[in-house]
């Protein structure tokens, strides 16, 4: 399943460039995600839960994320494993930052292979709608991470207020929630 995605963030490229770099700070914004560090050169491994309506999953699993500085350009290759759904998951993503005149574009393309369980709902598009709704939250969470446009860049962005908590999952009521919202908004769209 294709995933793709872009949103602007209000910082400056090279900002947002150096945050990328910093694996267990991205890992903080993203919900549901727990980094639990490095496996290797590129390597590192983590765990991410989510929970949608009586569905309950935390993968566990390692992805590589190789960077090219000249593009501007994250590249990630991972895969997990739910343990106790016996779900699986591969992903390949491919970030690209770009200058949007003092802000930041970030361009999500990703490509998302489920099996198990958690394969139904990737069959209904609640996947894509899970996602839109997990981009969002990150992008609040990197908001609030990473230093104000006007203060001088320091070596590690600070992390947000809810990184000190453990990860929660994702809420599949707030999923469903927004899913709705999407749908009704889209319609009324259509026959605008």
């Amino acid at each position: 399943m294709k995933l793709q995605q872009e949103f602007v963030l209000a910082r400056p490229r090279e900002r947002v460039w150096a945050f990328f770099g910093d694996v267990p700070a991205v890992a903080r914004c993203l919900p549901g995600a727990e980094y639990t560090g490095p496996s290797g050169d590129n390597s590192h491994t983590g765990r991410m839960s989510m929970k949608v309506g009586p569905f309950q999953a935390s993968f566990e699993g390692e992805a590589e994320v190789l960077y090219d500085a000249a593009a501007h350009k994250v590249s990630m290759s991972g895969k997990g494993v739910d343990k106790k759904g016996a779900s699986r998951g591969k992903m390949v993503m491919d970030c690209l930052i770009s200058d949007e005149g003092g802000s930041t574009r970030v361009a999500v393309d990703a490509d998302v292979q489920l099996s198990g369980a958690i394969a139904q709902f990737g069959r209904t598009g609640i996947i894509q709608e899970i996602a839109g709704v997990l981009i969002a939250d990150f992008v609040r969470n990197v908001e609030a991470a990473l230093p104000d446009a006007a203060a001088p860049a320091t070596g590690a962005a600070a992390a947000p207020a809810s990184a000190a908590a453990a990860p929660r999952p994702v809420s599949g009521t707030r999923i469903l929630w927004l899913t709705l919202k999407n749908m009704i908004s889209k319609l009324f769209r259509r026959t605008a």
